[in-house]
């Protein structure tokens, strides 16, 4: 998991933007995004754990393996999370709760190279 919160804040504060919206997309189908708890890792991990169980890599069943036995998985778990979500903006910051980051979940098991478009609107 890929904190993004830090940038999304500075693309709300860069944008002049005091109450409105971000909008926030990921342009791919094997990876999502999510709002989670951002102070104990564990969360993470569990979450990880969680969905390896749900949705296991190299399932028989699977017959989208064009690039690997992670492939299909990875769009199914893209699937059963979210790849946009909004986050409000209230007096030119992102407002999450206290224990809230803004993360881009990778499903694929090596790394890959992510596209995010933030969309900010408001006044």
């Amino acid at each position: 998991m890929t904190d993004i919160t830090p940038a999304l804040g500075r693309i709300v504060r860069a944008s002049g933007i005091q109450t409105g919206l971000a909008q926030v997309f990921a342009q791919h189908t094997s990876c999502s995004l999510i709002i989670t708890e951002n102070a104990d890792p564990a969360v993470h991990v569990d979450l990880q754990a969680y969905f390896a169980r749900l949705v296991p890599d190299g399932d028989p069943r699977y017959q989208h393996d064009d690039e690997g036995p992670d492939d299909m998985p990875a769009h199914l778990r893209s699937v059963l999370t979210q790849t946009s979500l909004s986050v409000p903006v209230t007096g030119g910051r992102l407002a999450l709760g206290t224990w809230q980051g803004v993360y881009l979940w990778e499903h694929r098991s090596r790394p890959h190279h992510r596209s995010v478009v933030v969309t900010v609107l408001g006044q």
